[in-house]
């Protein structure tokens, strides 16, 4: 038998606590223990304990409410979720419960057995998602006062071969310039990081949560768009995921160039096909190829890696109905990928940063994105001995221009 899942009440009320062990009785096929404190100092003590895997806090507890106990028990540190009960079904409760720090929230009178299983199940894997966060908070934490431990060491060599002042503090700047660096590229990708996961398992949650409500088949179109949102979430997870990945990858000098002999234009017709997924109402993507000789010798992922990238973002930071124009040639001496778009534009202060990590332009903050697509492309690019330029006009378009030499086996 697998291991209970412990949970603790928070309410005042011991009619709730009967009518929720009852609900709990009738969850199928789920192991679970239930216990109850009415007592609003009691319930922190036991909460800094961390005996439970999952609180169910009331709404309101005598003098103090459930936000006020979530609140204080997040800034002890507790790491277990919280789920609000509350008497009402509003847009203003689930804002006060999420900024709290609660997960989910449902109202009392109306929880079934299959929502309340359902509600504990994602709030749990929803923690241990941000608890995965954490960790990767700690571990860039740890590289930090590693790197601060070799600014120490460098301090050092440098009284022990007795530099001069001049060299000492250039040296000296320069490794605390890179410890700045390193603790943005931090911050930067915790915030990134948190945001970005949470806004897709926040969908995956909710409408996880409200699939329960329909189960006739009057309602299957109802069904079937949240099963689509859950999926789109996922695989905006999985990109999130990829774009961590090959990052890491990069920096691990794991990414290598290994070129195959392959048709150009057959391959750049498959990518567009392939593009149509993620393309926005109206819009279209127009290929051509220039040049009668279409065989080229390049690295086929990475490449298809850097077209799909480009292509993705070209839809996204365009509106509806709007045109993709790319193009491939092939000259005497190099192949050519063009891939414009009649999007947004890049702010000209922003242009100097646009390959680094994490980075994200004026004017894209409420469309969804890491910040890390083109610093990948950018050196998926350099490994395969290529180069690339832009050009970009604000609110009129974007072009990315990807030159590669041709080699011999082309």
């Amino acid at each position: 038998m697998p291991d209970k899942i412990r949970i603790l009440l928070v309410d005042d009320d011991e009619d709730d606590y009967i009518i929720t062990r009852d609900i709990i009785a009738d969850i199928p096929e789920r192991h679970y223990l239930l216990e109850w404190t009415s007592s609003f100092s009691e319930a922190l003590k036991i909460i800094g304990e961390n005996r439970h895997s999952i609180y169910l806090v009331d709404y309101r507890l005598g003098a103090h409410d459930g936000l006020e106990l979530i609140k204080e028990a997040v800034k002890a540190g507790s790491a277990a979720p919280f789920i609000l009960l509350t008497g009402q079904s509003d847009r203003e409760t689930d804002e006060k419960a999420m900024r709290a720090g609660a997960l989910d929230y449902l109202v009392k009178g109306k929880i079934s057995p299959n929502e309340l299983e359902r509600s504990i199940r994602y709030s749990i894997e929803h923690a241990k998602s941000l608890a995965v966060i954490q960790r990767l908070n700690t571990e860039l934490e740890q590289r930090v006062k590693d790197r601060t431990q070799e600014l120490a060491k460098v301090i050092q060599k440098l009284e022990q071969t007795n530099k001069s002042l001049h060299e000492a503090e250039l040296e000296v700047r320069k490794a605390l310039q890179k410890e700045k660096e390193l603790h943005e590229l931090k911050s930067r990708f915790v915030t990134i990081a948190s945001h970005e996961f949470r806004t897709p398992l926040s969908t995956v949650l909710s409408s996880a949560s409200l699939i329960g409500k329909y189960k006739t088949t009057e309602t299957d179109d109802k069904r079937a768009k949240h099963v689509d949102r859950i999926k789109s979430a996922v695989s905006n997870l999985t990109s999130i995921l990829n774009d961590f990945l090959s990052i890491s990858r990069i920096e691990e000098g794991k990414i290598y160039n290994v070129p195959s002999t392959f048709d150009l234009e057959a391959f750049a017709v498959e990518i567009a096909d392939e593009a149509q997924g993620v393309l926005k109402v109206g819009q279209q993507i127009v290929y051509k190829h220039i040049g009668q000789q279409s065989v080229v010798h390049l690295d086929k992922q990475l490449l298809r890696n850097i077209l799909f990238n480009l292509l993705s973002n070209a839809s996204k930071y365009s509106g509806e109905n709007k045109v993709v124009r790319f193009d491939t040639e092939i000259t005497d001496k190099q192949i050519i990928v063009t891939v414009q778009d009649e999007g947004i534009g890049i702010p000209e202060n922003d242009k100097v940063h646009l390959f680094t990590p994490f980075f994200r332009a004026q004017n894209v903050t409420n469309i969804q994105g890491t910040g890390l697509g083109l610093n990948i492309v950018n050196k998926y690019v350099d490994i395969m001995n290529g180069s690339m330029r832009y050009e970009s006009e604000l609110d009129k378009g974007t072009t990315f221009i990807i030159t590669f030499p041709l080699t011999s086996e082309s």
